[in-house]
């Protein structure tokens, strides 16, 4: 089963990018999909996430993120950090997801957070989804993202 990259799993080995491409697309076409198909006032399925999708926003957004090509961060088995990219976790409201720019101890990942999160934003917003910058404890940066209204 397809699960989308949330930026807390293992890396993906470079020989899988174009399996991994191909089923980032096929996830895509099928959330549009049940999008069309569920839309009560119909209108662009671009513009509004499914109601799945509010109840599951980690995986939605983290879709979101993967298939407008923004690298996610990936751990080892311990938990240890890899590499730099996107961590989604829950949101502390319903509905909500939290995007972290986050990378192994001393890689920078906090000198490019502005502007890596600034990239995320216009990828949401093109499946629907609202993201606000905010500065949180120590002064990092994280984006709080929420499904657009209907």
């Amino acid at each position: 089963m397809f699960e989308a990259a949330t930026g807390d799993g293992p890396p993906l080995p470079p020989a899988e990018a174009e399996q991994r491409s191909r089923e980032i697309r096929a996830a895509v076409d099928g959330l549009l999909q049940i999008r069309r198909l569920t839309l009560r006032e119909g209108g662009d399925p671009r513009s509004v996430p499914a109601d799945w999708e509010r109840r599951r926003p980690v995986r939605a957004v983290a879709l979101a993120l993967e298939s407008g090509g923004i690298t996610p961060s990936s751990v080892d088995a311990a938990g240890v950090r890899l590499s730099t990219g996107y961590r989604v976790r829950a949101g502390e409201r319903p509905d909500t997801a939290v995007v972290e720019w986050l990378g192994p101890q001393g890689a920078g990942a906090a000198q490019e957070e502005a502007e890596a999160l600034g990239a995320c934003v216009p990828v949401l917003a093109r499946l629907g989804w609202e993201a606000l910058l905010y500065k949180g404890p120590r002064g990092r940066r994280f984006l709080e993202v929420e499904p657009l209204s209907r």
